[in-house]
């Protein structure tokens, strides 16, 4: 029983909308109705002609198309630390395992390459770090728990909830096809803000605009062990080992899960934290997880079981 009321604490929704407002701590529901198995939310939600699908396992990218002109921003020249190094004075490297695989996406202003956003993160004590989001929503983005509070940094005023971020869908180093946003309100909960618990490592970037409203998003989905062990992984997102504000993409098979983890060998780096670890299903995108941590073999992410998925539809609909 007391391990069972442990984990509901730990799941509880923890907020902030503001700086200047503290931690506020809505109804968060019961959080332990799990959503049948295969049940997915919105689908793709957004109903507009695609391009050729990549396949799931390895993928010529396509050219840059976008004729998109970005002003001079020093900032976007300039390569930051990821925002996993903030916490706990840096995790285990996300990594590459033997011959690095990922590929570059340059038609990031294309679907589904514009659903991944670039975020630029800024600490309570003025600090900058690099970490990925993606769209649920056009107002809510989900990402790592680390990119949106930090824990354990030991760094004096560094701790806590960041200031500020800036939004960039489908970043392409200088160009932003889709503009960008700032962001001040993000939502996680209690197993990471309180306790720094990698197993509760998830959180949620919410945009005062509808940015999201032209580029789109991806489902999300909770699935049984047996089905995760059968799928392929997908991660796009903006490593910190290549040049500032690249997109990056790799897939490989699900390597093992757990009851709050998916383990895979793809290949990721630092400033991926945040993204989806998404699968392919009927052809449509489902994140299954939320990458946050490297291994020596594996590399791994927040698994979106019952409880998560149940705050994930919460944090979208609170938002729609």
């Amino acid at each position: 029983m007391a391990e069972q009321e442990a984990t509901h604490l730990d799941e509880r929704v923890s907020n902030v909308v503001t700086i200047e407002s503290e931690a506020q701590e809505p109804d968060p529901g019961d959080g332990q109705v799990a959503a049948p198995n295969d049940a997915v939310e919105a689908v793709e939600g957004y109903e507009m002609p695609q391009p050729p699908e990549a396949p799931e396992l390895g993928f010529a990218p396509e050219s840059a198309t976008t004729d998109a002109q970005a002003p001079p921003d020093p900032l976007l020249q300039m390569q930051f630390p990821d925002i996993g190094a903030a916490s706990f004075g840096g995790f285990a490297p996300e990594t590459v395992h033997g011959a690095d695989d990922r590929r570059q996406i340059t038609a990031t202003d294309t679907y589904p390459w514009r659903i991944h956003a670039s975020l630029l993160i800024t600490a309570a004590d003025g600090s900058n770090w690099i970490g990925t989001g993606w769209f649920i929503n056009p107002r809510v983005l989900i990402t790592a728990g680390h990119c949106v509070c930090i824990k354990g940094s030991g760094v004096p005023n560094r701790d806590g909830w960041v200031t500020r971020m800036r939004v960039i869908p489908g970043r392409n180093g200088a160009l932003k096809p889709h503009g960008e946003a700032v962001a001040t309100k993000f939502h996680s909960v209690r197993g990471w803000t309180e306790h720094g618990d990698e197993e509760y490592d998830y959180g949620a970037i919410v945009l005062d605009e509808p940015l999201g409203d032209a580029t789109g998003w991806i489902g999300f989905g909770r699935y049984d062990d047996a089905d995760l062990k059968t799928v392929v992984g997908n991660i796009a997102g903006y490593p910190g080992d290549k040049p500032p504000g690249t997109q990056w993409y790799g897939a490989r098979s699900i390597d093992s899960v757990t009851p709050r983890k998916v383990r895979y060998d793809i290949d990721t780096a630092g400033g991926q934290s945040g993204a989806a670890v998404y699968r392919i299903k009927d052809g449509k995108r489902y994140a299954v997880a939320i990458h946050a941590y490297g291994g020596a073999t594996v590399n791994s992410g927040t698994r979106i079981n019952g409880p998560v998925y149940d705050n994930i539809a919460h944090w979208k609909s609170d938002h729609d």
